[in-house]
């Protein structure tokens, strides 16, 4: 009886083992590139993956090449990607085309850079004068001791706090880009969270867009690009996710950035290292300014309206003043904006005060700009893509971009559709995949799952969206392919979509040194229904794993 219990307890402990050793047989054995297809290295780039993830089992390539617009694209690239193509075919490889991103939106973009998603300005005031209306701020913010030039000790004044003065942050006299003093930041790696910053709480006006720079010098920061220029509501929302992209060394530079306001009177301007380790830095010269018109968008759901402050009259572009818009429009805020002229016989008189109301976009983090969901001329765009698609590749299989969609909801064209964010999502999403399936009724569609999944970004107080992403998932086709990618949450992900009877993918990999990454994702699909296959998906370029990476799903 013992004897027989042994043998009872090995066999559930081997059962146990089984899935950790053992890849069931996965259909979709994928590797994921990022070429531009600008020149015959990425096509010899490619040729060198395919082959080696072909030689060791894998049967296709998500591939991220700007093929979401053809159209726009050189002959040359089409003829590499003619090659791309046959080299595949030749190794039985397939091609899934990574497109139409929301969150990332370069492709539309590229066509009209209106299009990105709007954030609302109200009733900036304008004053006209010698045929021109100018913005006159009413109330401007303004930074204390900008300069860190009033201080006691290593203590300024005017600021909420700076971290551990005198032990983390110093005044430094002999070290400044302007005036007679900085605030030089070191030695904050030896304490537990490596906070380095300075805060000051700023009265600002609800529906405002501002302008903040500061001037920073570094000396060998940890980890790097660590510095961070913040602004967040009282209540802890960030109003400006931004990465300013700063070196660990280098002598002073300007970092400037943008933020509005939204429904707040009140804002935290932080500057510094969260999570710093070593090496130090200096900062001088904050300021903030009100700005008005600076990346004003032009499209129907972003209208601008001028009205006149005293009497409420609503003046006519084109009649009473010229055409408004943002040469620039690079959502960033390193030019001038646009002013206002005055057309001859027009009703706005010198003198006039004026409120004027529009919408801007804005760059999250390094550079990243959304695209509206709401407005037609998106769709239009990627119908006819469809068609370029299918008539230059024929794919089976495509993979939705939709992730990490970190503004929307804002302007009219989102407003009008009385619609949740999570509506609107899984509106375009459907409407993506309908698309799509015009030019191939047989399409596989596939999907980045952080936007969909509750246990990753479908929720509300997401970035700069206005509204909530919660419910997201079930707005969208059943017969979609979530690609989770969230490796802390692959059990809850896998185990979510796949109980809603999507089937799934794992993104799995991401960059690092090993393959505990996979073996992870690995162990948790193999006992996920509906589970059809894995992803080897670097951001770095970084193929070093590639074949033993493959060779995981053939034990």
């Amino acid at each position: 009886m013992r004897e027989t219990l042994k043998h009872l307890a090995l066999a559930v402990m081997l059962a146990q083992l089984v899935p950790l050793c053992h890849a069931k047989e996965y259909p979709h054995r994928w590797v994921f590139v990022s070429r531009s297809l600008r020149n015959d290295a990425d096509v010899a780039q490619i040729e060198r993956i395919v082959k080696t993830g072909a030689e060791h089992g894998l049967n296709g390539m998500v591939l991220s090449a700007g093929i979401d617009r053809l159209d726009r694209q050189p002959p040359e690239y089409l003829d590499r990607l003619r090659r791309v193509k046959e080299f595949c075919e030749a190794r039985g490889v397939e091609i899934i085309p990574n497109i139409f991103s929301v969150g990332y939106g370069g492709s539309v973009l590229s066509y009209n850079r209106n299009l990105a998603a709007g954030i609302p300005v109200r009733d900036v005031p304008f004053v006209a004068a010698g045929g021109e209306a100018r913005f006159v701020a009413d109330r401007p913010a303004e930074i204390a001791n900008a300069g860190f030039e009033q201080y006691e000790g290593n203590r300024l004044r005017g600021y909420r706090f700076h971290d551990r003065p005198g032990e983390v942050s110093f005044v430094d006299s002999t070290v400044f880009h302007g005036g007679k003093a900085s605030l030089r930041f070191e030695s904050f790696g030896r304490y537990e969270h490596g906070h380095a910053r300075v805060m000051q709480e700023l009265d600002v006006q609800p529906y405002r867009c501002y302008r903040l720079s500061c001037w920073v010098k570094t000396d060998g920061l940890k980890p790097d690009g660590a510095f961070r220029v913040q602004v967040l509501s009282v209540d802890g929302r960030n109003l400006a996710p931004y990465d300013p992209r700063v070196p660990a060394t280098t002598d002073w530079r300007r970092v400037t950035m943008g933020f509005n306001s939204l429904d707040h009177d009140k804002v935290r301007v932080y500057a510094g290292v969260w999570g710093g380790e070593a090496g130090r830095f200096w900062i001088d010269d904050l300021q903030v300014e009100e700005v008005a018109l600076l990346n004003v968008l032009r499209r129907p759901g972003t209208p601008v309206t001028v009205r006149n402050d005293k009497t409420g009259e609503l003046y006519e572009e084109g009649k009473d003043f010229g055409p408004i818009a943002d040469e620039r429009l690079n959502f960033r805020f390193d030019h001038d904006p646009p002013r206002i002229k005055l057309l001859p016989g027009g009703r706005i008189e010198d003198g006039a005060r004026l409120r004027v109301s529009y919408y801007h976009g804005i760059g999250v983090n390094r550079g990243q700009v959304t695209v509206c969901m709401s407005e037609p001329e998106v769709y239009g765009i990627w119908t006819k893509q469809a068609k370029l698609m299918h008539e230059h590749l024929a794919p089976a299989r495509y993979l939705l971009s939709m992730d990490e969609i970190r503004a929307g909801g804002n302007c009219r064209a989102c407003k009008q559709r009385n619609l949740s964010m999570a509506e609107i999502l899984g509106d375009c999403i459907t409407e993506q995949v309908a698309i799509l399936r015009q030019a191939n009724p047989k399409a596989e569609v596939l999907i980045w799952s952080d936007m969909l999944d509750p246990n990753h970004n479908a929720h509300g107080d997401y970035y700069l969206v206005e509204g909530d992403f919660t419910g997201s998932w079930q707005h969208v086709p059943k017969d979609l392919t979530i690609v989770c990618w969230y490796y802390d949450k692959r059990v809850e992900s896998l185990g979510f979509f796949s109980s809603h009877g999507f089937r799934t993918l794992a993104g799995a990999y991401y960059d690092g040194d090993t393959l505990d990454n996979p073996r992870g994702w690995l162990e948790v699909l193999n006992r996920t229904p509906n589970a059809v296959g894995i992803m080897y998906t670097t951001w770095q370029n970084k193929y070093e794993l590639l074949a033993p990476f493959a060779d995981l799903l053939r034990r």
